[in-house]
């Protein structure tokens, strides 16, 4: 996610440094013209404006508050934007801005929908917590990886907001599931059931975007043999 987020920033014009545990990853940065650096520190010693992506509340705490982190001695002072797109726990969302809030930086939290084809795609929803002008000031570099900045309250509700999406995903996408899972033991054509689910009350994202049943759709996960996509991990949180 973070990858193609950094690539439509640069093609913005933005000047952007990154860091990422995955050389591979900083070897791809570079080549579309982005600048790495050693650790979170070195990014935001480098830059105003910080936006982070982590897989998980414990890398986020690391990545802000750990050794060489965001919020290090040297690091995100006064006047610094901390725009951290993770999904995580409300709580950690708080936490941050306490932290950051000490050095006299400002964060939101900024996590998002849509997936990696809406983050190449730089049409990526975002739904944001944190202070009115914090919010205004960040939507300055959202606008560039997505379509829409929703702002859902204080610190935290941005992370509450994507959970509440997250249940109700994983409800609908199991319900498709089950759906196909039907239909093969009636012998029932899924391309069918498909397109029948699409035009009536069982219409859905997971139906009409990205089907998991094999042989429905293209492009999507269930097309590659469940490569990509949404880790089950990752809606556990």
């Amino acid at each position: 996610m973070g990858g193609p987020m950094a690539r439509n920033l640069l093609k913005a014009g933005h000047k952007v440094v990154g860091f990422d545990v995955s050389p591979a990853n900083l070897d791809s940065f570079a080549a579309a013209g982005g600048q790495p650096v050693e650790s979170p520190l070195a990014v935001a010693a480098l830059a105003k404006t910080v936006v982070t992506m982590l897989p998980a509340g414990s890398h986020v705490l690391e990545v802000y508050n750990g050794q060489d982190g965001l919020l290090s001695d040297g690091g995100a002072g006064n006047g610094a934007l901390l725009i951290d797109c993770s999904t995580c726990e409300p709580a950690i969302g708080k936490q941050v801005a306490a932290l950051a809030g000490q050095r006299g930086a400002a964060t939101v939290d900024a996590p998002v929908s849509g997936g990696t084809p809406a983050a190449e795609q730089a049409s990526l929803t975002f739904m944001v917590g944190g202070p009115e002008v914090a919010v205004k000031q960040a939507e300055l570099i959202l606008q560039h990886m997505g379509k829409k900045v929703i702002h859902c309250g204080d610190a935290g509700m941005g992370q509450a907001a994507k959970l509440c999406n997250n249940l109700v995903l994983g409800i609908t996408m199991a319900g498709v599931c089950e759906g196909h899972a039907l239909a093969g033991r009636f012998g029932l054509d899924q391309k069918k059931l498909a397109e029948i689910l699409n035009i009536s009350s069982g219409r859905s994202w997971s139906s009409e975007l990205y089907n998991p049943c094999p042989g429905v759709m293209e492009g999507v996960p269930a097309a590659r043999g469940y490569t990509g996509g949404f880790a089950c991990d990752l809606i556990v949180k």
